[in-house]
């Protein structure tokens, strides 16, 4: 009797695991070196040959609408929903499944990836993710008039080289290739530069700093190098400098520019730096006229801060976009800012409206940004900015548009809420619960089969982290308990006319008959 797809599956599953556990188990200590270096060398291979397998299940996933039929909407949020990933890693598995997965037409048959070359090296074990990352980045930057042959030749090369080198050297190899192809810069075309453009800007560190890296058009470049020139020359823009002129620089003497600039101890890439905050400021603080607005509030930096944090000038302010600045500095900021203030009292702003009006006000949306900070589904790390304003009650069935119904929700978790049964449902948590007046969602009983409400602690770690602490103190007072209890007890056994002391001596003098 053939076994089901199902099972097979599951063998193939439960016998990769039980070579993995039996590795973790085994003692290397017998081995001898050259038997441990050879043992690495075949995990390596196996790990690498895993990372196949895993872009084949990424691509099935896909194929059969799981992610859509899941409400997670694409495959990259189901990845770090289901699998637990960062929004780096689930996009980079994407990314590298649609260029060497094996993807299969509507007949059913294998096409060809993209990097046929590197796929199969992959596949045997031969070169790492990280290689093949390295060869996609080269091979998105051959111009695409370049002809196809000269373009296999490129892809066999790297491959090749990856094969026996390492992923750092690859970028080195790829220069030399699209130098030989496009020598003198003639071969890319406009399409090719509009593939290429793009700004990533990082994730916020702890330490407040984000990278920023991209390729940027002979157009941009343009705008940019004017703008630069004036705004980054030295003694203009420096913040460490009250004396050095801003904005209004061609209303200042020259001769007080001349004196900043003997003073600007900046490298080029600090000017660089404090050109671009300097205009962005112009046009994003008071106002932001000409920015016109966005989700009902002018375009403009929201920034949250703690009265006790502002007494202290320590600490840290966040922003609508979910990032953090110093006290210091957001105090700065304010200086120049709209005069909004969030209070979160029935003296305060008009939060409540009832049913007059069905869309939150201004000053609801500032309060739930300083309340919230983002979207409340859990497990979303949306910030405020990508965020709209929810009813938890629906407003047509009577839910009035007072801050205790509303809560932020980001366009992608605002459409799962409906009444079907793979609908997200919200309410909000009783006075007696451990988060009173939260407000929490109820996952499709496909997700969370015991419909248990929950509530988003990714924009609040600290609650989360005074829970787990509160935990701790709790376990721990509960174990002293448990040691004082089993001290006592062994006290009594101690003691001469004690239980165990009498069990003692009818035991070493038995009673006569």
């Amino acid at each position: 009797m053939h076994s089901t797809g199902v099972e097979q599956g599951k063998v193939s599953a439960d016998t990769l695991l039980a070579g993995v556990g039996e590795l973790l188990e085994r003692p290397l200590t017998p081995l001898t070196d050259g038997e441990l270096v050879e043992l690495l060398r075949e995990v390596e291979r196996a790990a690498r040959m895993t990372v196949a397998v895993q872009h084949q299940l990424l691509i099935e996933v896909d194929s059969r609408s799981i992610p859509a039929h899941s409400g997670t909407k694409t495959i990259k949020r189901f990845l770090m929903e289901t699998l637990r990933l960062s929004h780096a890693e689930a996009g980079a598995r994407v990314h590298a499944a649609t260029r060497v997965g094996i993807f299969r037409d509507l007949a059913g048959d294998e096409r060809e990836p993209e990097l046929p070359c590197t796929a199969a090296a992959l596949r045997r074990g031969d070169i790492s993710i990280e290689h093949a990352r390295r060869i996609t980045t080269v091979m998105t930057r051959i111009p695409g008039a370049v002809q196809d042959l000269d373009r296999v030749a490129a892809e066999q090369i790297l491959t090749e080289f990856a094969i026996t080198g390492s992923p750092d050297d690859i970028p080195k190899i790829g220069e030399n290739i699209l130098a030989h192809l496009d020598p003198d810069g003639t071969v890319t075309d406009d399409s090719d530069r509009a593939r290429m453009r793009g700004i990533r800007i990082g994730r916020q560190r702890p330490d407040g700093m984000s990278p920023i890296s991209g390729e940027i058009t002979p157009t941009l470049r343009a705008l940019l190098d004017p703008m630069l020139a004036k705004y980054a020359r030295p003694g203009v823009g420096n913040p460490n400098d009250a004396a050095s002129p801003g904005t209004e620089v061609d209303r200042v003497d020259p001769s007080l520019i001349a004196a900043a600039a003997e003073r600007d101890s900046r490298t080029a890439t600090q000017r660089t730096h404090d050109a671009f905050t300097l205009l962005l400021s112009g046009a994003v603080e008071g106002t932001g006229s000409g920015l016109g607005s966005h989700r009902g509030l002018p375009v403009t930096t929201v920034l949250t801060m703690r009265v006790e944090d502002v007494e202290r000038l320590s600490g840290v302010a966040t922003t609508a976009t979910g990032g953090t600045i110093p006290i210091s500095e957001a105090l700065r900021l304010a200086e120049k800012s709209r005069p909004y203030l969030a209070v979160f009292d029935h003296a305060g702003l008009p939060l409540h409206l009832g049913r007059t009006r069905r869309l939150a006000s201004p000053a609801q949306r500032l309060s739930l940004i300083a309340a919230l900070n983002g979207c409340s589904r859990p497990g979303c790390d949306a910030p405020a900015s990508l965020c709209a304003v929810h009813h938890v009650r629906d407003y047509r069935t009577g839910g009035p548009t007072d801050i205790e119904n509303l809560v932020l929700a980001c366009d992608h978790c605002h459409s799962l809420i409906n009444d079907t049964d793979t609908g997200w449902k919200t309410v909000v948590l009783a006075k007696d619960s451990q988060f009173p007046g939260r407000t929490a969602w109820i996952a499709p009983a496909h997700i969370d089969p015991t419909r248990t409400p929950r509530i988003n602690h990714r924009h609040h770690t600290a609650e989360l982290l005074a829970e787990v602490v509160t935990n701790l103190h709790r376990q721990r007072e509960h174990d002293r308990q448990q040691d004082r209890a089993a001290h006592r007890r062994w006290l009594r056994k101690q003691q001469p006319n004690g239980p165990a002391a009498r069990t003692r001596a009818a035991t070493t003098h038995p009673a006569r008959s």
